[in-house]
């Protein structure tokens, strides 16, 4: 049975420490609705009703197109060990990028930022659990260190160019704002 919260409690702090993989859902009001997987060590909960998340290069920018126009977004946890349990915050979101002035304060936050291009810094105005009985059993055996590894060996202008020619537009052609 789904319960909903205010606020992000203690034992939803707890739960979301254990998890290795978060996914993220934003929409415009037309266009594609993008959900992504993440993991790393890019979530971290300021407090009760607040969020950040470190959005690492990829192939795609979709999040952060969306949250141009719609700052909705809904982040989602699942126990793939342990008692089942699915937590989703809904919540609004602000995209920082390395040229704002908040983006060094914020960055701190996580240990391995190399190749980071956004932070978003999310206020939850909802939370909701559920059973997460359909959810399979899956045993976490390791981090994959493809992408520090390749930010590392790109280097910071290698990342801007890779920037340039994956994350400029959304796959419904808008602009993510990478460099605006």
């Amino acid at each position: 049975m789904s319960k909903v919260f205010q606020s992000i409690e203690e034992e939803h702090q707890e739960f979301i420490k254990d998890q290795k993989l978060f996914f993220v859902g934003t929409a415009m009001a037309e266009g594609r609705l993008n959900i992504s997987p993440k993991g790393m060590d890019s979530f971290h909960v300021v407090d009760a009703n607040r969020v950040l998340w470190l959005n690492m290069t990829g192939s795609g920018n979709e999040s952060a197109t969306h949250i141009q126009s719609q700052p909705r977004m809904t982040i989602m946890f699942c126990a793939f060990e342990g008692k089942p349990l699915i937590l989703r915050l809904y919540g609004t979101a602000t995209t920082y990028h390395p040229r704002d002035p908040q983006w060094a304060e914020l960055v701190r936050t996580f240990p391995n930022a190399k190749g980071a291009r956004q932070v978003f810094d999310v206020v939850i105005d909802m939370v909701q659990t559920s059973c997460g009985f359909g959810i399979p059993i899956m045993k976490y055996e390791e981090e994959r260190t493809l992408l520090p590894d390749w930010a590392i060996k790109k280097g910071d202008e290698g990342i801007r160019e890779y920037w340039e020619n994956k994350n400029v537009t959304s796959l419904d052609g808008h602009d993510t704002g990478i460099f605006s």
